[in-house]
C-alpha cells in the first residue's frame, strides 16, 4: 500500500504530466525525424517520404553473400567498366553513368559499396569503383578479406590493443555465422544510430522524480514523515521502490514511441539478418534485433543508476532544483567531447559517461583490460551501472533517514 501511494503521487503531480508529455513529444519528433527526412533518387529525381521509403525497399533483394555470388556480382560491374561508353570521370575517380548507373547499379547500390568496402584499407572508402580494379581470377575470396581488413584494423597502432585484447576481438569476430544473410534493414539501423537521443527520456524521468525526498523538506512535511512510525524505515523503501517502479514504466513508453515510429514506417524486416551486413568489420555476431535489444539493456542500466544518483541527491539538497543543475551535467556533457581514439584513459573514460554509453559503438573495438581480463564496451557498462546503482541506493535512503528537520 505504501508504494501504490507513493507511486500515485508521483503519477499524479501536475508537474509529471508536463514533463512526461514533453519528453514524449521531443522523442516522437526526434525518432520521426529521419522518417519525415527521408529521401532517396531515381532517374526521374527526387522522391521523398514513404514514397521513397517503399521504392527503396524494393530494392533490397534477400540474397546469401556467398563466394560465387560475389564474385559474379564483381564481374558484372567489371563487365560494365569495360564499355567506355558507361563511364564518367570527375578527374579523380571513375563511376558509371546512364542506364549502366540507373538500372544495373542504383538498385544495389548499398550492397555493393558494402562488398567494395570490405576490400578498402581502414579509413578507405572508395565505394562501388573500387570492385572495377580487383583481381578476382581465383574468385573474390571476400571473408578472407574481411579478416585481412579486421587485423589491419587490430594492428593499427593508435588503437593500442594489447595482444590480449587482439585475441579477444578475433575470438569474437570468428564467431559470425557466414556467408552473410543480406536483405533490408532500414528500421532498424535508424534506431542503432539514434540511441544517444533516449538521454533526453532519461532526463526527463530523473526531473519528475527529483522531489521524492527534497519535495518534503520543501513543503516541510519531512518533519511529519520522520517522526512517523514508518517514516525512517518501510517509507523510504516505499519511495525507493515506487520511484523505480515510476522510471521503468516511462522510459518504457519512451522507448515503445522510439523504437515503434522507424519501425512503423520502415518495416520490422532484417531483425534476424547479421548487423555485418552494414558494415562488414563489425567483431559483434549479433542479429540487428539482438543488437537492439543488448544495448537497450544497456540503458536501462544507465536509467536505473541516474535514478539512484537522482535519489541520493535529492535526499541531501533542501530543493529539487540544485539536483537538477548537477544531472544535467553529469548527463549531456558528453555531447560537447569528442573522443580522439580508442584507447587512453581520456577516451575509454569518454566511452563510459552516460551520452556516449548510449551508443552501441559496434564497430570500434572499445575494450577495457583488467590485468589478463579483456572486456568489451558492452559488459564494461553494463557493470559499471549496475554497480553505481547497488552503491549509490542506499546512501539514498540514508541521507533522507538521517536528514536533521529544522
Amino acid at each position: 500500500m505504501l508504494i501504490k501511494y507513493e507511486f500515485l503521487k508521483i503519477l499524479r503531480k501536475k508537474s509529471t504530466l508536463i514533463v512526461m508529455c514533453f519528453s514524449l513529444v521531443l522523442t516522437a519528433f526526434l525518432f520521426g525525424l529521419p522518417v519525415l527526412q527521408y529521401q532517396t533518387y531515381n532517374q526521374d529525381g527526387v522522391l521523398k517520404g514513404r514514397e521513397a521509403i517503399a521504392y527503396d525497399k524494393e530494392q533490397y533483394a534477400e540474397v546469401t553473400l556467398t563466394e560465387d555470388y560475389i564474385t559474379g556480382t564483381i564481374l558484372g560491374v567489371q563487365q560494365l567498366f569495360e564499355n567506355p561508353d558507361n563511364v564518367g570521370y570527375d578527374g579523380n575517380e571513375k563511376f558509371l553513368i546512364g542506364d549502366a548507373y540507373w538500372n544495373e547499379i542504383a538498385p544495389r547500390e548499398h550492397l555493393l559499396n558494402i562488398i567494395a568496402k570490405t576490400y578498402d584499407s581502414p579509413n578507405e572508402n572508395s565505394g562501388y569503383s573500387r570492385l572495377s580494379d580487383l583481381d578476382i581470377t581465383d574468385g573474390a575470396n571476400f571473408y578472407k578479406a574481411q579478416k585481412s581488413k579486421i587485423k589491419k584494423l587490430l594492428d593499427t597502432p593508435s588503437r593500442e590493443l594489447s595482444e590480449r585484447q587482439k585475441e579477444y576481438w578475433n575470438h569474437m569476430a570468428g564467431r559470425v555465422s557466414t556467408p552473410l544473410q543480406y536483405g533490408y534493414f532500414k528500421g532498424w539501423e535508424i534506431i542503432i544510430s539514434s540511441f544517444e537521443l533516449l538521454m533526453f527520456a532519461v532526463l526527463a524521468v530523473c526531473i519528475v522524480l527529483a522531489p521524492v525526498f527534497s519535495g518534503e523538506y520543501q513543503s516541510g512535511t519531512d518533519a511529519v514523515i520522520l517522526s512517523g512510525r514508518y517514516g525512517k524505515t518501510k517509507l523510504i523503501k516505499a519511495k525507493i521502490l515506487a520511484s523505480y517502479l515510476f522510471g521503468f514504466l516511462a522510459f518504457t513508453l519512451h522507448i515503445a514511441v522510439a523504437f515503434g515510429l522507424p519501425l512503423a514506417a520502415f518495416g520490422t524486416d532484417g531483425w534476424e539478418l547479421p548487423v555485418q551486413i552494414a558494415n562488414t568489420v563489425i567483431p559483434y555476431p549479433f542479429t540487428f534485433l539482438q543488437t537492439v535489444l543488448v544495448n537497450t539493456g544497456v540503458i536501462y542500466l544507465i536509467l536505473f543508476a541516474m535514478i539512484s544518483l537522482t535519489l541520493l541527491l535529492s535526499s541531501v539538497m533542501k530543493t529539487p532544483y540544485p539536483v537538477l543543475i548537477v544531472l544535467v551535467p553529469v548527463l549531456f556533457i558528453p555531447v560537447f567531447l569528442t573522443p580522439d581514439g580508442t584507447a587512453g584513459v581520456y577516451n575509454l573514460t569518454l566511452f563510459l559517461l552516460p551520452y556516449r554509453a548510449a551508443m552501441p559503438e559496434i564497430g570500434k573495438y572499445i575494450s577495457y583490460q583488467f590485468g589478463g581480463v579483456v572486456m568489451d564496451a558492452f559488459l564494461v557498462r553494463a557493470v559499471l551501472y549496475t554497480v553505481l546503482t547497488v552503491v549509490l541506493l542506499p546512501f539514498a535512503g540514508m541521507g533522507f533517514k538521517n536528514h536533521q528537520v529544522v
